[in-house]
């Protein structure tokens, strides 16, 4: 037996109306979490989900001798922590992925310079010399910490010259 036109329409026009306002009640109470590659702090220890090893700087062999070249990378996260104490200004971290080009490249050193809210880093990779390697590419993610603290505004991370905005948001206010 089918329903009475009449009364299906309501019923019909009442779902249209409800749904979207429980959609946006469910979505709208809270805040968005970031990706865990924006976030302060989240680190995979070992490989992220798309297979990059995270690597970590090592002492080079004394007994070698090296060559030296600016990293290669792809991407670039500037991850400021969230404000959260008396001072609004916080440490920030960087994540970087990139691929080594062989299987004998590793890093070799990070170096910082900060001019006000210019950043340069330079970033170095080594290879041992007459060392003869497999030319595979090596995902890899790179965590590192800005020297200092950074108050809230805009800033300029250059990269092994590669320039890279970014912005350390003020606290919000508490209500």
């Amino acid at each position: 037996m089918r329903r009475p036109a009449r009364l299906a329409r309501p019923i019909r026009g009442g779902l249209l109306v409800m749904l979207p306002l429980l959609w946006a009640a469910c979505l709208g109470g809270r805040p968005s979490e970031p990706p865990p590659d924006e976030r302060f702090g989240h680190r995979y220890e070992e490989r992220g989900p798309e297979g990059r090893r995270t690597v970590v700087i090592t002492p080079p062999d004394s007994g070698r001798v090296y060559t030296y070249y600016p990293i290669v990378y792809d991407t670039l996260h500037v991850r400021p922590a969230r404000p959260g104490g008396p001072d609004d200004a916080v440490p920030v971290e960087v994540l970087v992925k990139g691929a080594f080009p062989d299987a004998c490249m590793e890093l070799h050193d990070v170096r910082q310079t900060r001019y006000d809210h210019l950043i340069e880093v330079e970033i170095e990779m080594r290879k041992p010399r007459g060392a003869i390697c497999a030319m595979v590419l090596r995902p890899y993610r790179f965590y590192f910490l800005l020297e200092g603290r950074y108050a809230p505004g805009n800033y300029t991370l250059k990269l092994n010259g590669n320039v890279h905005p970014f912005t350390v948001r003020a606290p919000e206010p508490r209500s």
